[in-house]
């Protein structure tokens, strides 16, 4: 079992022909409304992709609370679904016609998730044999999960993002950190290799840099590894790394194998990126293989 620990929003997607600047009015070219959220997209993520999910989320009163709840139970998420008397978690996503994003995000429900909130799903959360932790809830609530999990035995996966408010002393708790080039210089004043090394003497046990279409670096306890990006026509790159560090979790819990859970990662946030949206561009497992058996990769069998 996977648990994930964090937020859920709806994405109210803009599609534009260019970034709005600073005075300027456009027409968006369309709109739609879709679930999203880090924790979410996560979640959703992890039961498409067949694993079992124990997911601890806080969901509004409002009109986009019912949409929220609908959308997950629908995915067959049931457990740890908290019911707030709080409007919804929402994001306003500008994404451009060559699929590039700006995401702003008002917490809502999520900024009422607590650390009692999570003792009382503690015995439920620790069923897990790891857990998935964004920074789109209050830190201290990271910090507890992961200081909890660590305590217990158990994997922890931390997805800096937003990088704001990340305190160091949850790093010593941590089994792989996620950022992507632009949070790890946010967290550390450096970019590259040199941000992995920094976050690495920090406390964390190892580093797993997103870096888009040029691919990602893997470095720390559990090795080195250095892979490029699958080539897609990208559309919307929305939830692409949530997508990503959802996947790896899955094959990891199946394999314990880090190279080929990065490349399965890789495959299932390369299909996302084709589809626009956050959840509803989540690939299934089935997808998945079928990908990495057409672009010839070897070794990736339920």
């Amino acid at each position: 079992m996977i648990a994930v620990v964090g937020s859920n929003n709806v994405d109210l997607v803009l599609l534009v022909d260019h970034f709005t600047r600073p005075g300027e009015t456009q027409k968006c070219l369309s709109y739609e409304r879709f679930p999203g959220g880090k924790g979410a997209n996560q979640a959703v993520a992890c039961k498409k992709l067949r694993a079992e999910v124990y997911f601890l989320t806080c969901i509004g009163s409002d009109g986009n609370g019912e949409f929220s709840y609908s959308s997950l139970t629908k995915a067959g998420l049931k457990d740890g679904l908290v019911r707030v008397e709080e409007p919804n978690g929402f994001a306003m996503i500008e994404v451009t016609r060559d699929g590039q994003n700006r995401i702003i995000i008002f917490p809502g429900a999520n900024g009422t998730m607590s650390v009692e909130l999570v003792k009382r799903h503690l015995d439920g959360l620790l069923k897990a044999d790891m857990v998935l932790l964004q920074n789109e809830i209050p830190f201290e609530v990271n910090f507890e999960v992961a200081k909890q999990f660590k305590e217990a035995g158990k994997l922890v996966i931390f997805d800096p993002a937003p990088a704001m408010g990340v305190e160091e002393k949850i790093y010593p708790y941590v089994d792989i950190i996620t950022p992507n080039e632009e949070e790890a210089h946010q967290l550390t004043g450096e970019y590259g290799e040199t941000a992995v090394h920094k976050l690495m003497e920090k406390g964390c046990a190892n580093v797993l840099l997103k870096r888009g279409e040029k691919g990602c670096l893997f470095a720390g306890k559990l090795g080195r590894f250095e892979l490029e990006a699958f080539r897609v026509n990208a559309v919307d790159s929305t939830a692409a790394g949530d997508v990503f560090n959802a996947a790896f979790a899955v094959w990891f819990e199946r394999s314990k194998d880090v190279h080929k859970s990065l490349i399965f990662a890789s495959a299932a946030a390369a299909i996302s990126v084709t589809r626009m949206g956050a959840q509803s561009s989540i690939p299934s497992l089935e997808e998945v293989l079928n990908f990495l058996e057409e672009r010839q990769v070897e070794g990736f069998r339920v």
